[in-house]
């Protein structure tokens, strides 16, 4: 029986390693799998997934408005799938993770999605509460603070390294741009001590 998955975490955890490893376990199995990245972060190029370990592989993109379930409807046309893996899927909208859902009940896929929980103001993504709403199950990919704390909270920095706490929600950026930090940190670093 298909689920939906929701792999979550802050920055730097190795979502995107995950999310490749278990594609080619599949893979390897002689199992056809689907990923889909975030049209808007093409940090790693154009259509990839990869990890900052060094490791990636091609994907298809997902858009703003577009409809995931006819997407993945008309990629299982070409033959069945064994499974299909989301990256950033915090950039998701409420309507495709209820795409998403649909592939699960209506098309017996299995959808595994992996992305933030929360941004750097400590608010959810649309994606991510919707996902944590839906998901059949969801599974907390552990990194740690630099105090050796798990890291739940993630703050952006500007370019001279100074916590920022206010901005657009999405600012694509890596190790230059975000920090991962537990709770007590996080609140140290954008001035919230009381």
């Amino acid at each position: 029986m298909a689920k939906l998955y929701f792999h979550y975490s802050t920055m730097n955890a190795g979502k995107s390693t995950l999310l490749l490893q278990s594609a080619y376990n599949y893979q390897e199995r002689g199992m056809q799998t689907f990923q889909m990245t975030a049209q808007v972060d093409d940090r790693a190029g154009p259509a990839t997934i990869a990890s900052r370990i060094g490791i990636g592989q091609e994907a298809a993109t997902f858009a703003p408005g577009e409809n995931l379930f006819a997407t993945i409807e008309g990629r299982l046309q070409e033959g069945p799938l064994a499974c299909v893996f989301i990256d950033e899927a915090q950039f998701l909208s409420t309507d495709q993770v209820w795409q998403l859902a649909r592939v699960v009940d209506d098309l017996d896929v299995p959808v595994m999605c992996y992305g933030l929980r929360v941004d750097f103001r400590g608010e959810f993504f649309p994606g991510s509460a919707a996902l944590l709403a839906l998901a059949d199950e969801m599974r907390e990919v552990r990194t740690i603070c630099h105090c050796g704390k798990k890291a739940t909270m993630v703050a952006r920095q500007d370019a001279e390294g100074r916590v920022m706490t206010t901005g657009a929600q999405v600012q694509i950026g890596g190790n230059e741009t975000y920090l991962s930090l537990c709770r007590r940190h996080w609140r140290e670093a954008v001035g919230d001590r009381g």
